[in-house]
């Protein structure tokens, strides 16, 4: 991360979209010539630094061949990234298996947009196991609720919320929720149609891993719908709150509990699967 800072959020946010779809199995790292496979898919366009963990799985295959899956290397890379931005630490739990099946068309329907409302959220987060709290406290780029502690956003996953939010084409058609002080700052950086251009999710400090997020959320001043609906639900809107008020040893332990129990979602084990070569291929 010394190296390159940038990709810490990325290499996290990779983990998330792996675990959505299909399970933590490593599907997302899959390629092929026809472009068919997850990492093709639209939500994961922004995920980059595969090529980290390629160099990983090689150095690791040298030491103990057939062995550590990568699946197992994207969890403990993920980890990893936010220990080097000053983020807590966390027992990675091994003995995943690898998957062989990836495609494009199974993100759609599995990972959660940013224009998720809150009842979205919660269901896409139950049929995966996972609780409430787990929903506000892995908020770090799950592309489901956003990556916001660290990393950065392409204008168009939020152009909705301070151009059109509507649906009519109104001058001025921001979306309610949002600090309207913000919104004339975000669109100084994002004009209408923009695709390229990334934008800070957590200004001045999105490559520091910490609560300050939470503190943007509480004031409006989140990037995505799915941030603002969490101040919908009392509970959501109650853990937002706390940790807001730096509460950093809260955040962190919670934050480590919430990866490893995202961590189990539909893991191979035993002889399902098996241990690729090669992470983006199968054997």
């Amino acid at each position: 991360m010394s190296i390159a800072p940038s990709l810490g959020a990325p290499l996290l946010r990779m983990h998330f979209h792996d675990c959505f779809v299909r399970g933590c199995e490593g599907s997302v790292l899959l390629d092929n010539a026809n472009k068919t496979t997850e990492k093709y898919a639209i939500p994961n366009l922004s995920l980059r630094g595969f090529q980290i963990i390629d160099q990983v799985k090689t150095a690791v295959e040298k030491v103990c061949p057939g062995i550590v899956s990568c699946a197992d290397i994207v969890a403990v890379v993920a980890r990893d990234v936010v220990v080097a931005l000053k983020g807590p630490s966390w027992e990675v739990e091994l003995g995943r298996r690898d998957g062989t099946v990836s495609l494009a068309s199974e993100t759609l329907t599995n990972l959660l947009a940013p224009f998720a409302n809150y009842s979205t959220l919660q269901q896409g987060f139950k049929r995966k196991g996972l609780s409430v709290k787990d929903l506000v406290l892995p908020k770090i780029e799950l592309f489901l609720t956003g990556a916001h502690t660290i990393g950065t956003s392409h204008c168009s996953s939020f152009e909705n919320r301070i151009y059109n939010f509507t649906g009519k084409g109104l001058l001025g058609d921001a979306d309610p929720t949002m600090d309207p002080r913000y919104v004339p700052r975000l669109q100084s950086r994002c004009k209408p149609g923009d695709q390229t251009t990334l934008v800070e999710m957590d200004p001045g400090s999105f490559r520091t891993f910490d609560e300050h997020y939470y503190k943007l959320v509480t004031k409006r001043r989140g990037l995505f719908q799915s941030d603002a609906a969490l101040l919908d639900n009392a509970e959501t809107k109650a853990y937002v709150e706390l940790h807001s008020q730096d509460n950093t040893i809260d955040f962190f332990k919670d934050f480590g509990v919430s990866m490893i129990n995202m961590g189990r979602i539909g893991v191979l084990t035993g002889i399902q699967g098996e241990i690729r070569k090669v992470c983006s291929k199968i054997n």
